[in-house]
């Protein structure tokens, strides 16, 4: 149990992160969620996942738990349809599934406000993608005389340089470098996010992607960073095992508590990554009740040991948590 829940605090942050590095901030709750039912876990409380969740979420869990089945197009079109279910980037209509073809144009990588735009990098022509990425898919599923750590770097670089889709390149790019270090790991249970560690560093990192693009044949700069960020990530996992082992003490500590279903998505909230304080205004906007019955929510966890008063008063009366 303790890691099937590291796993799944693992695979939410990964996914969270992944697409934050892009600017799109999925619902963390819903992510859990998605997670834990594809994995077939029982976590009561959360939300139903929107398309979006879900298909981020699809593509993460088909990379990392499928590692050792083949990467071919019709895998990374299908992981592509999954991020796009509406077949819009935003507002924009794109081509989902499939390679772009740069009807409106050649497509740059951008920065800055309209009319304004910096090009920080060119992609290859839309004619050329079928023998770039047969190229590179033969590479990445029959060659093995590459370190394999090494590989997952140079994957990441050469995807997201051929750029083949419309969009969701960076996302597909992070997923495949995932699926290679599953494959060194021999595992598809994952204990550390290097999204996670990207995201921290995000400026930093579309800086040595745009520098390795433009520069020479010489990746050794990219290298070096990509193994300082995984080093980050596998020291990152003591947090999240250390999270997911105070979570398991404090439910079986209180594993005879008879709880409602309001107070067990805010007990999950309260372990996960709750922002702010906790209000019993917030509570009822969450829980989606009066804020009489979240005070009576509010107060029986009190009686039982799990919550506390913060000791704040009047208007700033909030409550935490008691771990164990």
């Amino acid at each position: 149990m303790l890691r099937e829940e590291a796993v799944l605090e693992t695979l939410t942050e990964d996914i969270i992160k992944t697409s934050a590095i892009e600017g799109e901030h999925l619902n963390s709750n819903e992510v859990r969620s998605s997670v834990a039912r594809r994995l077939g876990m029982d976590i009561s409380g959360l939300p139903e996942a929107s398309r979006d969740v879900e298909g981020v979420v699809e593509m993460m869990l088909d990379a990392t738990q499928k590692y050792a089945a083949p990467l071919t197009k019709d895998r990374l079109c299908g992981w592509h349809a999954a991020l796009f279910p509406t077949g819009r980037s935003g507002m924009h209509k794109i081509t989902t599934g499939e390679w772009r073809t740069d009807d409106s144009g050649q497509m740059h990588v951008l920065s800055g406000p309209m009319g304004r735009e910096k090009i920080h990098y060119t992609a290859p022509d839309a004619e050329r993608l079928d023998v770039e990425m047969n190229q590179f898919l033969q590479w990445f599923n029959s060659d093995n005389s590459m370190e394999p750590v090494t590989k997952s770097a140079v994957a990441h670089l050469w995807f997201v340089s051929i750029h083949p889709f419309d969009d969701g390149n960076g996302r597909i790019a992070r997923a495949i470098a995932d699926l290679q270090l599953a494959r060194t790991d021999r595992t598809s249970q994952r204990f550390y996010s290097m999204s996670g560690q990207i995201m921290k560093l995000k400026k930093d990192y579309y800086a040595i992607l745009e520098t390795t693009q433009k520069g020479s044949l010489d990746i050794s700069q990219w290298l070096v960073w990509y193994f300082e960020r995984l080093a980050e990530a596998l020291e990152a996992s003591d947090k999240t095992l250390s999270k997911v082992l105070m979570k398991a003490r404090f439910w079986e500590k209180y594993k005879t508590a008879q709880l409602n279903e309001r107070q067990l998505k805010m007990i999950n909230a309260l372990l996960g990554d709750f922002a702010g304080k906790l209000h019993s205004s917030k509570w009822a906007r969450m829980t989606k009740v009066h804020r009489d019955t979240a005070l009576r929510d509010i107060q029986d966890l009190i009686d039982k040991g799990i919550l506390s008063d913060s000791g704040e008063g009047g208007r700033s009366t909030n409550y935490i948590i008691n771990l164990p």
